[in-house]
């Protein structure tokens, strides 16, 4: 054997290995590499509808799309609802009592007594910090600001005539109130100080109102113009009008990212949508029930829930192809307000 094959076996004749590598590392593998962990159920999402003819609140599970349990008792014809940003309380104006009724929406029942606010409750809208609630009261002229930790009024603020929408800013330091009657304006609040600060002119009988995710622009439903007011928020002045949108434009909903806005038209039982990059209206209109109403998105930004205040039914709109998907949910009689609760919770 050569002097090179000789180097290649020990002298107990077993094969020498060399090896030049470095920094070896020996891996073991005991068996197949298991697969990722599967996510978690995503929380179901609610959605909350106020009936004003039977006093009551009914719940939708938004993935089946169907009400679930009994009708929640609450006062005198309820409209406006919202929900906290924790998604654990829904709190209800009853118009012909002039309260607040507070929902636990663990439970789905009303907690705590009636809150007296001022007379005929309206809209509602709460902070992105969850410590207030504003209301606005229709006759009275006023805006009542309820402390949600002890579910007490602590301030009144006057505004203009017939106030009833309401979006507070995602920054929590402004409130934005439509003045129905008599003047055709926007108030706005400190709500550091809960003083108005600004008044804007917008067009005839506004009602509705929605605040864009980035805080930029305020969307206001104009009743009698079949318009849209575009205000912009860091001047408190109209930038454009949207016109025609539908006949008797009333509720109005943005998406979670900012660039559409759903408006329900009383008057024809359609909806249209709004380009808000161009401030157009894009699309035919979708049509819905009878009389449409409140209005209220997913947090996905996938579907929009409308209350047909006509037909005791609320419809569900797919945001990507802005068709109406499945039938009708029935809920209770002359339904009206809508909010859904927030995901995550």
């Amino acid at each position: 054997m050569s002097k090179h094959g000789k180097e290649r076996w020990n002298s107990n004749n077993t094969p020498r290995v060399r090896c030049s590598c470095t920094n070896m590392r020996i891996v073991t593998v005991h068996g197949p590499i298991p697969p990722e962990p599967p996510e978690p159920p995503r929380p179901p999402i609610f959605a909350y509808v106020t009936n004003a003819d039977d006093d009551t609140v009914s719940v939708i599970d938004t993935s089946t799309n169907t009400v679930i349990g009994a009708p929640i008792p609450v006062g005198d014809s309820p409209r406006a609802i919202a929900i906290t940003p924790d998604g654990t309380r829904a709190y209800v104006g009853n118009r012909f009592d002039n309260t607040v009724s507070v929902i636990d929406t663990l439970t789905n029942t009303v907690i705590g007594a009636p809150i007296p606010v001022g007379d005929v409750p309206q809209g509602i809208a709460i902070t992105p910090d969850g410590t207030r609630a504003y209301v606005t009261n229709v006759v009275d002229d006023s805006v009542s600001v309820i402390d949600t930790l002890t579910n007490t009024v602590i301030d009144t603020i006057s505004v203009g005539n017939f106030p009833e929408g309401i979006a507070i800013t995602p920054d929590g330091t402004r409130a934005y109130v439509t003045n129905f009657l008599f003047g055709n304006t926007v108030s706005v609040i400190d709500t550091l100080t809960n003083t108005v600060i600004d008044t804007i002119s917008v067009g005839n009988f506004p009602e509705g109102i929605a605040i864009t995710p980035d805080g930029t622009r305020a969307y206001v439903t104009n009743v009698v113009d079949d318009s849209v007011s575009v205000i912009d928020t860091s001047t408190n002045t109209v930038i454009t009008t949207i016109s025609p949108v539908g006949d008797g434009p009333v509720g109005i909903a943005i998406t979670p990212d900012g660039t559409r806005a759903y408006v329900t038209n009383s008057g024809d039982g359609t909806v249209s949508v709004i380009d808000t990059s161009s401030n157009t209206v894009i699309g035919a209109p979708i049509p819905v029930g009878n009389f449409p109403e409140g209005i209220a998105i997913t947090p996905d930004g996938t579907r929009a829930y409308v209350t047909n205040s006509g037909d005791g039914t609320v419809s569900v709109i797919d945001t990507i192809t802005n068709t109406v998907i499945g039938a009708p949910i029935p809920v209770g009689n002359f339904p009206l307000g809508i909010a859904i609760t927030p995901s995550g919770i």
